[in-house]
């Protein structure tokens, strides 16, 4: 087993949010700037170059580091916004780019070749091979992992790359490899791409009626939520439809592609330390910073319980607090636990 535990990296959506996840114990937050070379680009979120500076000063007079992620691609029409963001990160003194496009990393690596860089998710890397490419190519030093990937194809990706691998441990799910799913762009004409998000917040309607709340997107309806039912954003996957003749069998409406539950990965901590994991990331920047917060902390727990080399158990209290924040009070292990397999 490896004695080094794995960096946890925290979502940081805005100022308070990274101040809090430092607080509970992150190695190291990632955001994005106010433009659209961030994926996730909500109004109300995300940092301006002042509190990019502020954040990094926090995060650095505590040993800690801040991850710029730059991880939508480059619009053919202008690629300035994202070589002035690369500029930026290195002018601010960012400890990492994430990027997803290869041009982009083609310009970083060769205007800035001390900055390190990081291969995002949204780059859709899935292989040893793919990895290598992008290390030998663009001096890559980390590749973070699509969700998509068993323990085992996990472990073989570290066998053979010396490029640090990045694993999601908590967080929402998608239904796609990151970086290939195109299925919102046919209600939204927007690609998760460019972008930014699977479900862009001007395509988003909340319509009241006597029902209850009607949730669209781009006029197309993903989901009816009852007066008092626990709403989640709306994005075609883990929407609720009636399929073939389901609804002329009275049939309800029910989740057809993927329901709306977390990622936990808590249980299988050791195994992630034992195959070579260097660093576990927590979705959702576009969560609130007492999200942001409590999951934290609770990883912070878990990997310090891992450091004294004794018998490691997944606390109750643990658990009880990670589902206070998972989509629809439910988690899953994801592609990490196929038993048909």
């Amino acid at each position: 087993m490896s004695s080094q535990l794995p960096h946890l990296v925290a979502p940081a959506g805005s100022l308070r949010a990274l101040t809090l996840a430092i607080d509970a114990g992150a190695d190291a937050v990632y955001l994005g700037l106010r433009n659209a070379t961030n994926a996730r680009n909500f109004a109300g979120l995300n940092f301006d170059e002042a509190q990019v500076r502020e954040g990094l000063a926090y995060a650095h007079a505590r040993g800690r580091q801040v991850l710029m992620a730059l991880n939508t691609y480059a619009d053919a029409l202008d690629e300035t916004p994202w070589h002035a963001a690369v500029d930026a990160a290195a002018e601010l003194g960012a400890d990492a780019l994430i990027v997803a496009d290869s041009a982009v990393l083609a310009y970083a690596h060769a205007q800035h070749p001390a900055l390190r860089l990081h291969l995002s998710v949204q780059a859709s890397a899935t292989s040893h091979a793919a990895i290598e490419f992008y290390r030998q190519r663009y001096g890559i030093q980390r590749a973070v992992l699509p969700r998509v990937l068993t323990l085992q194809q996990v472990q073989q990706v570290i066998r053979n790359t010396e490029v640090e691998i990045e694993v999601f441990g908590f967080g929402s799910l998608c239904v796609m490899v990151e970086g290939r799913c195109a299925l919102s762009s046919y209600a939204t004409g927007q690609s998760p791409n460019t972008a930014g998000v699977c479900s862009p917040p001007a395509a988003v309607q909340w319509l009241e009626g006597p029902d209850g709340v009607e949730a669209r997107l781009a006029g197309v309806l993903i989901d009816r939520y009852g007066p008092q039912e626990p709403r989640g954003y709306p994005t075609l996957c883990k929407g609720r439809f009636s399929v073939g003749d389901s609804a002329a069998a009275g049939h309800a409406a029910d989740y057809a592609l993927e329901e709306p539950t977390s990622l936990n990965t808590l249980a299988l901590l050791p195994q992630l330390l034992a195959s070579g994991v260097r660093a576990i990331k927590i979705e959702g920047r576009q969560r609130s910073p007492s999200y942001v917060a409590g999951v934290t902390r609770v990883w912070r727990q878990a990997l310090d319980s891992l450091a004294g080399g004794g018998r490691y158990s997944v606390q109750p209290a643990w658990q009880q607090e990670l589902g206070r924040w998972a989509e629809g009070q439910q988690s899953t292990l994801g592609a990490f636990d196929r038993p048909w397999r």
